[in-house]
């Protein structure tokens, strides 16, 4: 990227600070009927992303350093050039001498046997595998990360919409309240009741316009666009997927074989393993080929022409000295390390497993109770605003069955989403995650 520099009159900078001030306006409240999908929202968050970003460019650097490796058992072929003049000083009984001396030479060199490069392109070939499956984790990351920025706004916004028909129907119930107290049929204290929860619904209220707003800026974040005012949710009628198979030792060994950190740390201890035998090869014998054409002439008052050509085999035999077998307790040590560290990431994966399948399997219980409590809420509330009416129950009794219907609501809410998340995490456990999987849910979304 060039370096840019840009100098700014006054005028300019007052211009420029006005356009900022703008800019956080608009930021703050997003304009009127902007959109934003689930998969959009997914394709921007990815374009962005620095872990997945720099992931993609460690891929490349593996790539490049696996074509070193390849180069280095490749032929080389070098040349020199070289010219110059030497003057000999006279002899008392002759005259003076200046040569022009000029050579060039052409040489190949082709490795034959070379363990040590040998086990250096099969490592590089190791840590490019490595790259790949970190490149696969960062990519199920930026996806969990985006999906639950997003469900985040969702759930922000089903439980300010919550909270503000609580307030209506608690505002309707307290103008009820005033009424029959000013006719003689209620006490004030039905009237102090229905205030105080009137009071209480719009700090909530507060709270909750404040937790959409946390909400999205977090998600602006990863995405680098405005987040719109309102976000298409998932309607009551929205299916979520039950894991398949319902086995939970299935999806176990699939985190243990399949996991992306598994898997970069098994190729890992492998490539460690690889890097023992490389340094053990810095003891073995190497035998290359070499083949050299070669020209030299001088001019004088005579001249003198050489051409050789040669063609050999160069044997290089190690004898003694070097750190090589320092060097190798240093690599066994950290084959060992890699090995434990590959154990770890087993481990990690399949209690991230578990937790995603028991998540997911108390989710869906969950949702349905929440759904039975929700009807049973609805018919509770509709039974005391009845006896509210023909004097059988008090004005209390109205509102705790609200209370109890919206936060029935706001936890069904809650939990359908968590659940969606849980299935999200299940299948990036088992390194089945895809961007696939983002595209059925916004589909579903929009239905």
């Amino acid at each position: 990227m060039r370096n840019m520099s840009l100098v700014l009159s006054q005028p300019r900078i007052g211009a420029l600070a006005l356009f900022v001030c703008v800019g956080l306006l608009l930021s703050a409240n997003p304009r009127a009927g902007l959109s934003l999908t689930l998969e959009q929202a997914l394709s921007f968050s990815l374009a962005h992303d620095p872990e997945f970003l720099g992931a993609q460019s460690a891929l490349v650097a593996s790539q490049e350093r696996r074509v070193q490796a390849q180069r280095r058992l490749g032929p080389t072929v070098s040349a020199d050039l070289e010219a110059r003049r030497v003057d000999i000083a006279p002899q008392p009984s002759g005259p003076d001498v200046s040569l022009n001396q000029k050579s060039y030479a052409v040489t190949l060199r082709q490795p034959l046997y070379n363990p040590g490069l040998s086990r250096g392109l099969n490592q590089a070939e190791q840590r490019l595998r490595a790259s790949e499956a970190i490149l696969v984790q960062a990519q199920q990351d930026a996806i969990l990360r985006l999906v639950s920025a997003y469900f985040d706004i969702l759930v922000a916004q089903d439980s300010l919409a919550t909270v503000r028909a609580e307030k209506t129907a608690i505002s309707e119930q307290l103008a009820l309240a005033k009424r029959s107290f000013e006719v003689g049929t209620a006490t004030i204290t039905d009237q102090q009741e229905a205030q105080a929860r009137f009071d209480l619904t719009a700090a909530r209220e507060i709270a909750a316009q404040n937790q959409l707003n946390i909400a999205r800026n977090a998600l602006a974040l990863l995405t680098r666009q405005p987040t719109p005012e309102a976000l298409q949710g998932f309607g009551s009628g929205a299916k979520i997927p039950i894991p398949e198979p319902q086995d939970l030792q299935v999806w176990v060994k699939t985190a243990r074989e399949q996991n992306p950190a598994v898997v970069r740390s098994r190729i890992l201890a492998e490539a460690a393993k690889i890097e023992i035998s490389r340094r053990s090869a810095a003891d073995l014998p190497t035998v290359g080929l070499t083949a050299s054409h070669s020209h030299s002439w001088q001019t004088t008052s005579r001249s003198d022409d050489q051409r050789r050509n040669l063609v050999g085999l160069v044997v290089s035999i190690p004898l003694v000295g070097g750190p090589v077998a320092a060097e190798v307790r240093e690599a066994s040590a950290l084959a060992e390390e890699e090995a434990y560290r590959s154990e770890s990431a087993q481990l990690a994966a399949e209690q991230n497993a578990r937790a995603a399948f028991l998540s997911v399997m108390a989710g869906l219980a969950q949702v349905a109770a929440l759904e039975a409590a929700e009807r049973s809420s609805q018919l509770a509330l509709a039974s005391n605003k009845l006896g509210y009416e023909v004097g059988v129950r008090i004005n209390i009794d109205v509102l705790n069955a609200q209370q109890q219907l919206f936060a029935a609501q706001r936890d069904l809410s809650k939990a359908r989403y968590d659940t969606l998340l849980a299935g999200l995490r299940l299948k990036a456990a088992a390194g089945q995650l895809q961007s696939s999987d983002i595209s059925r849910l916004s589909n579903q979304a929009r239905q």
